[in-house]
């Protein structure tokens, strides 16, 4: 899976929210810098090529829809972002929010219980 480019990623983040959509419903979505439709539409067709969307017909027109979850593409980056950022250590990384003072003693008190608690079984 590639790392995508601030705008792929910002056109994902649409799609994963409409679920499908056609290119004017995504440029609708982008409120600041809004790219010209056939760029859009390039960008669009660049996700495809790398796999991250694809589209049904209708015509000479493309619904897109994402093929690679939120949940999957967050995984993956999030786990470079924390050894690239933090040394690998999820500890480093909530350090470091907390001394940014990012996330309250209540949210790492919810954070442990999750820890804590029994996992469920599947």
């Amino acid at each position: 899976m590639q790392k995508l480019t601030n705008k792929e990623e910002e056109i994902m983040q649409i799609l994963w929210k409409l679920k499908k959509a056609f290119v004017k419903e995504i440029q609708a979505e982008i409120t600041e810098d809004q790219p010209h439709y056939n760029t859009l539409s390039t960008i669009v067709r660049n996700l495809e090529e790398k796999g991250f969307v694809a589209h049904n017909a209708f015509g000479n027109t493309h619904q897109y829809y994402p093929i690679v979850t939120l949940e999957a593409y967050s995984k993956k980056y999030m786990k470079t972002a924390i050894d690239n950022y933090f040394n690998s250590s999820y500890k480093n990384m909530v350090s470091f929010f907390a001394k940014e003072e990012k996330i309250s003693a209540a949210e790492l008190r919810e954070i442990l219980a999750m820890i804590e608690s029994p996992k469920e079984e599947k």
